[in-house]
């Protein structure tokens, strides 16, 4: 039982931003559905989506294979409250409304202020969505109120000392970004520790880029002869105090069967294993990799049609020595822009959750391809 909210059964979530998807970009209902019966049956309960996520297509994928077959109580559902999907005050309601309707549930157990920064929070104290949100738990439609956040940890503490009711965050937290200075994991985490609230753990395989390792940091975990690549990512996060729950996304069955294998019975991390951990940040740094986790945010909103994360991808296998990089490059520039395309309106940099230096970027990458 979760130390922080009972109802959770164990301190495994599932991700449900990158689901199982067929060739033409949708759901694969049938697969997500064998996933979900897997979860359940493994004693798991929490499941994350946002209206973003696959362009609304998670929260109608959730209805079809989780809440109109499987009872209300059974399942803990978690949603949030988008900044593009409002403008005004009276707006957020209606939205809220929408996104229930959406995943066919009258309620959700948590709900989240959506990635919360600097410039977003005065939109949201200027329409007053945290006052919004508490009224909806008041009222029943929501079971629990925190928020997700992308900045830096002297904004975290501004967000929570003037919100003292918000009741967990969820932050990005992985080995490779622990003392990272852009995301500043352990920065906010240990804001989170002060205020004493509870911890959601989002990204802890950094976009699968703590699955996929160059060679010289595989070798490290190789020697340990141990689980799997994810099993020490999603190990590192939850063998911290105060973590309620570390999410994945989790895409195929495969991946669920692993990651459920090792958090069952959760077990932290031993010294051994933080000290290759350690070796491996080393080695990746040596790359110089580009560090986007593939979320996507920066693709919808781009007036050249870059396939930003998969030319960043591109130029990364390349650093690594891939003798296809090229041939993946010009793939994925075949049907959509290319980095030279690349205007520099900053529109991806301004939403970004890593904070990377995109326009800069995607001159490198015109660089290595062009």
């Amino acid at each position: 039982m979760n130390p922080y909210f009972p109802e959770i059964k164990k301190n495994f979530g599932f991700g449900c931003m990158r689901l199982p998807l067929h060739e033409d970009g949708e759901v694969d209902l049938a697969e997500f559905s064998r996933m979900i019966e897997a979860f359940f049956a493994a004693g798991f309960n929490y499941f994350d989506t946002a209206h973003g996520y696959l362009k609304g297509k998670s929260e109608t994928a959730l209805k079809a294979c989780l809440t109109s077959r499987y009872p209300r109580e059974s399942y803990l559902l978690a949603n949030k409250l988008s900044s593009p999907y409002f403008e005004r005050e009276e707006e957020i309601r209606p939205f809220f409304e929408m996104q229930c309707e959406a995943c066919g549930v009258d309620y959700f157990d948590f709900y989240l202020m959506h990635a919360q920064n600097a410039n977003n929070y005065k939109k949201y104290k200027a329409c007053r969505a945290y006052e919004i949100a508490r009224e909806l738990k008041e009222e029943g439609r929501v079971r629990h109120v925190g928020l997700s956040f992308h900045d830096t940890a002297e904004v975290l503490d501004m967000i929570l000392t003037e919100n003292p009711f918000v009741e967990f965050v969820q932050i990005q937290f992985n080995y490779l970004d622990y003392e990272s200075v852009g995301v500043q994991s352990r920065l906010c985490y240990e804001v989170c520790r002060k205020h004493g609230k509870p911890v959601i753990v989002m990204e802890p395989v950094k976009g699968g880029s703590l699955v996929n390792l160059p060679a010289s940091a595989q070798s490290v975990l190789d020697a340990l002869a141990g689980g799997s690549n994810a099993s020490y990512a999603i190990r590192f996060a939850a063998s911290f105090d105060g973590m309620m729950m570390v999410l994945s996304g989790m895409s195929n069955m495969e991946q669920m069967a692993d990651n459920m294998s090792f958090m069952q019975d959760f077990k932290p991390l031993t010294e051994e294993e933080r000290a290759a951990l350690q070796t491996v940040c080393d080695r990746i740094r040596e790359q110089h990799l580009i560090a986007c986790t593939a979320c996507r945010y920066c693709v919808e909103g781009c007036p050249k049609n870059i396939l930003i994360p998969d030319l960043f991808s591109a130029v990364n296998l390349k650093k690594q020595g891939d003798a296809n990089a090229d041939e993946i490059y010009r793939g994925f520039v075949k049907d959509h822009g290319s980095a030279s395309d690349c205007i520099r309106c900053g529109k991806c940099e301004r939403i970004c959750p890593q904070k990377l230096p995109v326009r800069t970027l995607l001159r490198e990458v015109t660089k290595a391809f062009e």
